[in-house]
Parts: C-alpha cells; sequence; structure tokens
C-alpha cells in the first residue's frame, strides 16, 4: 500500500518543528514596482503582475530553505496589519498626529477609524492574495500559511467614529467578531488549513508604560484582558477541526526596532490557560522578553508553543549551542514535544523591512530549520 506522504494538519501536533511567523523582506523589484504605481507610471494590474512574479520566486526559496509552512511575505501590503483592517467594510485609513513611539526611529503616520458598522466582505483582497499562494504550494509537502492581524488590533488601534457604536461597546465587539468568524470560514473554503494571527495589543500588559496606555484609553487591566480573550477566542470558535489557527504576540518590528518590553508575566495566566488558539509564536530573542518561566502557566498537552529565539532585526547567526540551550531551558517549563522554534517576528512587518539582506534572511531561515532537525529530529 502506497504512503500518503501528504501534509495533515492536526491541531493537537503540528509537524512543523521548524517554522516563521511570516513577513519577508521585498525585493529591489517589488520596491520600484510600488513606487512606480505610487507615482502612476504602473497600473493596479501591473504591479500585481510583478507582485506575483516575486512571490512565486519567494516561495521557492522558502522551500529552499527547507521550510514546510510558506507564505507569500505579505507582499501586497505596507503594513502587517492596517492593509487588512482597512479592507473590512466600516473602516478607513487616516492620517492621526504622531506615528506609533518606536524607539529610535519614526515608522509613517498612519492609522485606522471605524466610521460604520463593521462587516467582512467576499470582495476583501486578502481572500484572492491567499488563492494565488495556495495555487503555488501542493499541499503534500508543504502548506499556505495565511496571516493577518487578530482582532484585537481593530480594538486597539481603530478609533471609534462609527454612531452606531458610541456608547455601545457591545455591538462593536459583536461585529468585529462576527466579522472574523466571516473572514475565517471565508479562507478555509478557499482552502486554508493554516492561519496565523498577529497581536502586538497583549505587549500593553508586559511593562509600566503599556499599562498606563490602557489607563488612558478608559480601560482597566481586568476589563482589557477579557475584551482580548473574548475577541479571540469568540472570533475562532466556529473555525473547522482540520484547520490550525495561532497567535503571534509581538512587542513592535520596524527598521529593526520595537516600542514594548517586559516578560510575559503579568498576562502568562491568561494568554497560557484561557485563549483557545493551537499555538503560540512568542518573542524569546532577548532581554526584551523576559525569561521563560510564564510557560509553567500551559495547562493543555494540546498547545504548542513556538520559541523566537532567532531575531529577525540583526544578520548575525546565532550560534547553535546557544540556542539549543534556551530551548533546553525552555523544556525545564514545557515539554519539548510542544516546543518549536522560529525567527521572533517577520522580517518585514511594514514594507520598509529590517536592517538586513535578503540572503541575511534566508541564512536565518536555514539555520531555524537545521537547529530544529538537530534538536527534534525533524
Amino acid at each position: 500500500m502506497a504512503v500518503d506522504n501528504s501534509i495533515q494538519i492536526n491541531p493537537t501536533l503540528t509537524p512543523f518543528f521548524s517554522d516563521q511567523v511570516g513577513s519577508l523582506l521585498r525585493s529591489e523589484a517589488l520596491k520600484a514596482a510600488r513606487l512606480q504605481k505610487q507615482n502612476g507610471e504602473i497600473s493596479e494590474q501591473q504591479l500585481r503582475t510583478i507582485q506575483q512574479q516575486e512571490i512565486k520566486s519567494h516561495v521557492q526559496k522558502q522551500k529552499d530553505a527547507g521550510l514546510k509552512a510558506i507564505t507569500d511575505g505579505e507582499y501586497s501590503r505596507a503594513w502587517w496589519h492596517f492593509d487588512f483592517l482597512e479592507g473590512l467594510n466600516g473602516v478607513i485609513g487616516y492620517e492621526p498626529d504622531s506615528p506609533l513611539p518606536f524607539k529610535g526611529t519614526k515608522p509613517k503616520v498612519h492609522s485606522i477609524k471605524v466610521t460604520d458598522k463593521i462587516r467582512f466582505s467576499q470582495t476583501h483582497p486578502f481572500l484572492q492574495d491567499f488563492e494565488f499562494l495556495n495555487s503555488l504550494v501542493d499541499n503534500k509537502n508543504h502548506i499556505a500559511k495565511q496571516t493577518i492581524p487578530s482582532p484585537n488590533m481593530l480594538f486597539l488601534r481603530g478609533k471609534n467614529e462609527a454612531s452606531c457604536y458610541q456608547n455601545n461597546l457591545e455591538a462593536y465587539l459583536s461585529d468585529l467578531i462576527q466579522a472574523y468568524q466571516e473572514a475565517i470560514q471565508s479562507f478555509y473554503d478557499l482552502g486554508c488549513r493554516y492561519l496565523q494571527l498577529d497581536d502586538t495589543a497583549w505587549a500593553l500588559f508586559f511593562s509600566e508604560t503599556g499599562i498606563n496606555g490602557l489607563e488612558e484609553l478608559g480601560y482597566t487591566v481586568e476589563q482589557t484582558l477579557d475584551i482580548f480573550t473574548r475577541l479571540i477566542n469568540e472570533s475562532i470558535k466556529n473555525k473547522p477541526s482540520d484547520m490550525l489557527i495561532t497567535m503571534h504576540i509581538c512587542r513592535g518590528n520596524f527598521r529593526s526596532t520595537y516600542f514594548g518590553s517586559g516578560g510575559y508575566d503579568a498576562a502568562a495566566e491568561t494568554i497560557f490557560g484561557e485563549l483557545k488558539v493551537d499555538g503560540l509564536f512568542l518573542e524569546f530573542d532577548d532581554e526584551r522578553s523576559g525569561g521563560f518561566e510564564p510557560l509553567k502557566y500551559v495547562q493543555r498537552k494540546d498547545l504548542f508553543v513556538t520559541l523566537g529565539l532567532v531575531t529577525s532585526k540583526t544578520p548575525e547567526l546565532e550560534p547553535k549551542a546557544l540556542i539549543k540551550k534556551r530551548i533546553e531551558e525552555a523544556s525545564q517549563y514545557l515539554d519539548l514535544a510542544q516546543l518549536r522554534l522560529s525567527p521572533q517576528c517577520g522580517f518585514a512587518s511594514t514594507e520598509e523591512g529590517n536592517l538586513l539582506s535578503e540572503q541575511d534572511q534566508w541564512n536565518k531561515l536555514k539555520h531555524v530549520v537545521d537547529i530544529a532537525e538537530e534538536v527534534w529530529g525533524q
């Protein structure tokens, strides 16, 4: 009898001991094309053609690096989160007075606001993007991984100007949850079996600065924890059993800088004990992320934790022995069988990208794969 070697997504044990967060550095050809489109020199369709050519090339490079989970590099986006959120009905982009407070640099000034009832539409451009990516992946030896921002990001970053939500938080949350439930089902219907929610909102709980920011928004820590947990759990509660949904928790990633620091301790019981995701991608690449002790709050045998021990912010390859030692340290709090390895974040959360070369990027991803094979044997 022939053996079926195709990848089967099992939410209780993902086969990917080496993985990636998602975004990849934009190639020079793609950067040039986006600038030409901005200047009116080429059409939207011409840009899309170049974009798809670059995705196709870089899908092959991901395969060559040994990755099983393949992304489109987020090549149709300017931002890791705003593009998806602006694709929701009732959400628009705008320019606030100041950018997010990254350390040592300033990103472009941009944000989002909610102006009407939040809905997900079947015309959302990310659906077409996923279809193209999925056409490049055979689902036998590799699988297409779709990344989208967590619903918490609209709640946190979206300025609420919709009359239907004034003094009606319940309506706001309910509509946001419904939009995400429909989005998840739509991706599934197109063949998506691996979806990742990206989320910087949890970093608010990791530092005094973040907690003070919550108070300025008018919420207590307890209220915000409840809201964030509800948005995640209810958004994914109807996911099909053969669909893997993970979440990446980040402290900011722009041009190799960050905006948040602090360990997971303050929100650990919620993150590790209450969220219903299948897996967590966590930053652990430097002292900003704290220690591994919070992993002791993992109560489920079917939850895997991907350790972001390899930084995407600098080109130098971390010594294998160091990474293996840190994996061993983490295994003192969570069984090695539930641990995975990845870079701590993507390489280009915005189109500007981090401060390393494309070759550095591929070296990093191959490094992750090689170490995982030595630690887990696959």
